[in-house]
């Protein structure tokens, strides 16, 4: 009981004491003109702290990228949670245990662990719900999914930017509300800065 507590307190530490939303959105901008290629092929990565070549991605690698930045490697958290709890996490891709190599660049994967760590926002379509340096997951259709990150700038109806890689690399762009959005989360302690 006691290791659990401690997991639970270490989770919820690093995440407040590490992610400020204006340096999320910073690293996820940093990366426009950089990852210029949508490329979702399967690779052999290190660990932690694997990656694919800068130039390409796919969206999850923004959020990753970004989170990295502020000193959480996902690869490591997803792959640790999905060790400790495999079948809380969606059986989609057939595997028979976690894979470090690709889990947590599935946007499924992601939307399990951030819920698990207790960042689901509510995911009512009102542009006032959502702030800068948070992570929104959308349906695109046909069982396609898609993530990004809520830029600190707005359109001209004043909906946040996204800043995401949907197919020609990380782009900031007015999309927020252009696709039914299916997850909303926001890293505890992540209100200021």
């Amino acid at each position: 009981m006691k290791s659990i507590v401690a997991i639970l307190i270490l989770a919820t530490a690093v995440c407040s004491a590490e992610v400020k939303p204006k340096s999320l959105v910073t690293a996820a901008r940093n990366q426009i003109g950089v990852t210029v290629a949508y490329d979702p092929a399967y690779r052999k990565l290190d660990y932690p702290g694997g990656d694919v070549p800068k130039k390409v991605g796919v969206c999850t690698d923004v959020i990753i990228r970004a989170m990295r930045e502020q000193g959480i490697d996902l690869q490591k958290e997803v792959h640790e949670d999905m060790v400790r709890a495999f079948e809380a996490y969606p059986q989609k891709w057939g595997l028979k245990k976690p894979d470090s190599n690709i889990d947590h660049r599935r946007v499924l994967n992601l939307m399990t662990y951030f819920s698990r760590q207790g960042y689901a926002q509510s995911a009512v379509e009102k542009a006032t719900n959502f702030a800068a340096g948070d992570i929104v997951a959308w349906d695109l259709g046909e069982g396609v999914t898609h993530i990004g990150i809520v830029s600190d700038k707005t359109g001209p109806k004043g909906t946040p930017l996204i800043i995401h890689n949907i197919g020609n690399g990380t782009q900031e762009e007015d999309i927020l509300f252009q696709f039914h959005i299916i997850g909303h989360y926001r890293c505890k302690g992540s209100s200021s800065q």
